[in-house]
């Protein structure tokens, strides 16, 4: 499926969606500098403890560690600092009139490069009790057991 889209993930958010029930999924291009395009193509990128916020009608990506490019001495720039997300103006609304309802968060889900371009995706979610966390670990292993179950079904014969 990646072949098909050109997209290249480079780093997905695993605990997001074991965190957040995701109503809606959006990509957004990020602002980045020279030396930060070359540590995201190089994978030394982290969505640990990374959120989005709308801000005067501006998307931001708060927390997302990229590490310092190792050649770019004097043109590398704060690791944490705050990016600017590129999207269109009505998306942007959409978002923000959806996280203002009670209980939704904007939690970036993964970083991907299309075309080129370091975007990232972004998930409007519903924060999980525990009892649904719970629930979500029996229902996959109850199907990876019958996963093995099949398996062992289409061995015997």
């Amino acid at each position: 499926m990646a072949e098909q889209t050109g997209r290249r993930i480079v780093v997905s958010n695993r605990k997001a969606r074991h965190e957040y029930e995701i109503l809606e999924t959006y990509d957004a291009g990020i602002v980045l500098t020279g030396t930060e395009i070359k540590s995201i193509r190089a994978g030394k990128v982290s969505l640990a403890d990374a959120y989005a916020k709308v801000e005067r009608g501006e998307l931001w990506l708060l927390n997302m560690h990229i590490a310092p490019y190792e050649f770019g001495n004097r043109f590398n720039v704060e690791s944490r600092r705050p990016r600017k997300l590129l999207m269109h103006k009505l998306e942007i609304a959409r978002i923000a009139s959806r996280v203002m309802e009670r209980g939704l968060a904007l939690i970036p889900l993964s970083v991907f490069l299309q075309r080129g371009y370091a975007k990232v995706q972004l998930g409007v979610g519903r924060g999980k009790k525990l009892y649904d966390k719970r629930q979500d670990i029996a229902d996959r292993d109850r199907e990876r057991e019958a996963r093995r179950e099949m398996d062992r079904r289409q061995e015997r014969d």
